[in-house]
């Protein structure tokens, strides 16, 4: 099985890459896109600003590319953010995989924002990422934007009920890190890499 990690330029890549290496699978860091179409499975990590990981993209001429993969494809953080069709962080156009706005997380004055941290989900819907998986687990998020729970199989609150994963036809993503949740975290790559 053939792995590509989309080359978004986000902080994270060497963690994802080496998440993955810890559960014996190689994948490969890439923007070209015949490899990520030929890939078995795809996986959009990203962190920083929602206009600015959507201009790396278009710079790779990924953009058409992402939006037409028919295989399992798997966001992380920023990359989840990314398959709406807009963000308020940057005012920019996304991917448009999944219907919905993203926006600035809502909270008192009592939260700090960016939400940093460990956070439990609630699953709301079966899904294959959640398989195993019972809500007692622990999961670290870093995000000052978040995505409606409209398309949400688990949500997490910081202020407000937020979409933590999502899935809309092969295009699945959460707004945590696995790479830095620990097994829970592992569990969830694993789920993906088997779905």
């Amino acid at each position: 099985m053939t792995t590509a990690i989309i080359n978004s330029g986000g902080a994270n890549l060497g963690s994802v890459q080496h998440a993955l290496h810890r559960l014996g699978v190689e994948s490969v860091l890439t923007t070209d896109a015949d490899a990520i179409r030929s890939a078995d499975r795809v996986i959009l990590p990203g962190v920083g600003a929602a206009a600015w990981a959507m201009n790396a993209l278009q710079e790779a001429g990924l953009v058409e590319t992402i939006r037409g993969l028919t295989q399992p494809v798997l966001g992380i953080c920023l990359g989840l953010q990314l398959m709406f069709e807009s963000s308020e962080e940057g005012e920019v156009d996304c991917l448009g995989l999944i219907p919905g706005r993203v926006r600035k997380l809502e909270v008192g004055e009592d939260l700090r924002l960016p939400h940093m941290g460990w956070n439990q989900l609630d699953w709301i819907s079966d899904d294959p990422l959640g398989q195993g998986l019972d809500g007692s687990e622990w999961f670290y998020f870093v995000h000052g934007f978040a995505a409606p729970v409209e398309h949400a199989v688990a949500v997490s609150e910081h202020g407000q009920r937020f979409a933590a994963v999502v899935r809309h036809e092969n295009f699945a993503a959460c707004q945590f890190h696995p790479e830095k949740s620990a097994g829970a975290g592992a569990r969830i790559l694993r789920n993906f890499l088997e779905s």
